[in-house]
């Protein structure tokens, strides 16, 4: 059925699908085209949306535009990349920003930008309203009749409107939460600009869902990768809800990468809620044989994806569920995943997109199924948000839809490995970054707030990150506060190796920002909590280290130690998920150092790292502290952007 819809036009972005989900969620129907589509496709468009981008709009190679779609009479919102290509196309001017703007930052709205219709209705303080930025270019001179509308602290032209040809364009990021205000941006322009109503809504997508899976599976039966996490779970729910449960079998594998008791506890929740149609595989042997050795995490996950599909193929075989006598899937039975749209756009998914990271249910086994039509995958449209509320709407409890997220290559993927040596490449980048730190003004961020001195120094580690929707690989900054060992400190004094830890969250979140912002070869900023004693700074190096099972335990133990304290505190459904990080950071090769990453996020593409009660965070580190093997224990202070969840 036709229906009135807005375009949103993907420049490659890792929020553009997003703009569309925020849309759809809000009512407005909406749906993703190329920048290059043709003027056909928008028949039914009441209004475009230009999206971000990883390329530079003054580049040769960036992706293809139809200019044309610009003369017609459809009001046009342009973000980020599609900000300034909308400059470029009227005339403008775009280059390198002097300071680029990734993660919170202020807009300021002049006189016309608090009477633009774009802005009708926005909760601003002092005509400031709060945004999230991720960019490197900002525009140098705008097109030829915008005027400006608002701005932040390091960009001028961070809001331009063209009233009489109802042309509008921001530099910040309204679909994603921490621009607490882009749904009330995304009304004006629907509704006030556009002239939209209200055409789409949960039943609607359910509905769609239920029938593509009729659809695609036929009179074929379906095997699905059960991870026990949320997405699979979902799924899982969703396929037998509409194929029924003798046409679906759950396939959840042991991959020797789970967390403490995990396997156990996910079949006895799938039973508890009436799920018969499910087996267990015990493939930890096979898949520690497939990373022994690995230190590259690109390496690493694609070892790990193509396992799972080593595995399912023995158990396809074994089982007889392919009477064609093939191992994959085919004549008799299709495979489904319980694949999220940020998987996709992080595994450079779209035609515009760059690779941050290569997701397990992505690599080259699983798109050859996909390009033959072979695999199912009911929430490739969706994120997390919305495939916990279509859990919940089905019935699912909160112990299945409310868990933390844990994708398939599981712990795997929070060991970072090591030969032990720094490559030459890699050794130049850290002094660089060293350089940079050296250099940097901290802006006095703790200045006056207590007595402790900061210290700043790199780890000769390196994490992903994305950073102006560009993969990074870079190395993070550590902060240290210490106090003199004579002082009294409610976490008990650098002689029991407990470092200080500064009161207000909000300035080490400026403090990370700072650094991220302004140092090139850095993507996070984490702070040591606590260094075992007798050791000192130089008594830490890059040891040899990789995903075998040694290192696993280490980090199911810590783990466990976290997940454990959040549960008793009621903080576990506060935050969104906490990763524990395995660092070949210590004094010898048995020992690590442990990161604590908890994050609160909505649907995976941006997070703030989370300000845990300092209380509960200190018992978390006594606890870890204690595990013999644990020389240092960190927290990651980094949102997204600049850093992935992850440091793989």
């Amino acid at each position: 059925m036709e229906r009135s819809k807005i375009v949103v036009l993907d420049f490659g972005s890792q929020y553009a699908h997003l703009i569309a989900k925020r849309l759809r969620m809000m009512g407005y129907y909406s749906e993703i085209a190329l920048p290059s589509a043709p003027l056909s496709a928008f028949a039914q468009a009441k209004g475009i949306i230009m999206s971000g981008g990883p390329a530079s709009v003054y580049e040769k190679d960036i992706p293809e535009f139809n200019s044309d779609i610009l003369k017609l009479d459809i009001p046009v919102l342009g973000l980020c990349y599609g900000h300034q290509q909308m400059a470029m196309c009227y005339g403008g001017r775009v280059g390198k920003a002097a300071v680029g703007e990734f993660g919170i930052a202020q807009l300021e709205l002049n006189e016309a930008g608090k009477n633009s219709p774009l802005f009708r209705g926005v909760q601003a303080v002092s005509d400031v309203t709060q945004v999230w930025m991720s960019h490197q270019d900002e525009i140098l001179a705008p097109g030829g009749g915008f005027e400006v509308i608002g701005q932040t602290k390091d960009c001028r032209y961070a809001a331009l409107q063209d009233l009489a040809r109802k042309r509008f364009s921001l530099q910040c990021h309204c679909e994603v939460k921490d621009t607490p205000e882009g749904n009330k941006i995304f009304e004006n322009f629907a509704v006030t600009i556009c002239g939209m109503e209200r055409n789409w809504d949960e039943d609607t997508v359910l509905n769609h869902i239920m029938e593509s899976i009729r659809t695609q599976a036929g009179d074929r039966k379906v095997l699905l990768f059960l991870s026990g996490g949320v997405d699979s779970t979902v799924a899982f729910a969703l396929l037998n809800r509409a194929l029924g449960q003798d046409k679906v079998l759950g396939l959840h594998i042991d991959n020797g990468f789970m967390r403490k008791d995990e396997s156990r506890r996910v079949a006895e929740a799938y039973k508890a809620h009436g799920f018969t149609n499910f087996i267990t595989e015990d493939a930890g042997e096979t898949f520690l044989a497939a990373v022994a050795g690995l230190t590259d995490p690109q390496k690493k996950r694609m070892a790990v994806g193509e396992t799972f599909i080593k595995v399912r193929d023995a158990v396809v075989a074994r089982l007889g569920l392919e009477q064609s006598g093939e191992c994959g899937p085919g004549e008799n039975w299709l495979l489904a995943q319980g694949t999220l749209y940020p998987d996709i756009i992080e595994s450079g998914g779209t035609k515009n997109s760059h690779v941050i990271k290569t997701h397990h249910n992505r690599v080259e086994g699983i798109q050859k199924l996909i390009a033959q039509g072979l695999v199912i995958e009911p929430l490739r449209d969706l994120y997390k948000d919305e495939v916990r509320s279509i859990g919940k709407k089905i019935g699912l409890s909160d112990e299945l839809v409310m868990r933390h997220p844990f994708p398939g290559p599981g712990l795997s993927i929070n060991v970072l490995c090591s030969d032990g040596r720094m490559a030459e490449g890699d050794v130049a980048d850290y002094e660089a970054a060293k350089k940079e730190l050296a250099a940097l003004d901290t802006g006095g961020i703790f200045c006056g707030e207590c007595t402790a001195s900061l210290r700043l120094s790199v780890l000769p580690v390196r994490s992903v990150g994305v950073q102006g929707d560009f993969r990074t690989y870079r190395f993070p900054a550590a902060a240290m506060f210490e106090k003199d060992d004579g002082e009294d400190s409610a976490n008990g004094g650098l002689s029991q190796g407990f470092l200080h830890l500064p009161k207000k969250w909000d300035k080490l979140e400026a403090l990370s920002s700072r650094v991220t912002n302004r140092c090139d070869k850095l993507n996070r900023c984490i702070i040591m909590l606590y260094r075992r004693p007798g050791l000192s700074d130089s008594d830490l190096a890059l040891q040899e280290g990789y995903c075998d099972k040694r290192r696993l335990d280490q980090i199911r133990d810590a783990d466990d130690i976290v997940l454990t304290a959040l549960h008793r505190s009621g903080w576990y459904g506060r935050i969104f998920q906490h990763l524990t990080i395995n660092l070949p950071y210590a004094s010898s090769k048995e020992h690590c150092s442990i990161v604590l990453r908890p994050l609160c996020s909505e649907d995976v593409m941006t997070a703030r790292f989370a300000w845990l009660d300092k209380d509960l965070l200190e018992g978390m580190v006594r606890d870890i502290a204690a595990l013999p093997y644990v020389d240092a224990v960190f927290y990651d202070l980094t949102n997204k952007p600049p850093a992935t969840f992850g440091w793989e």
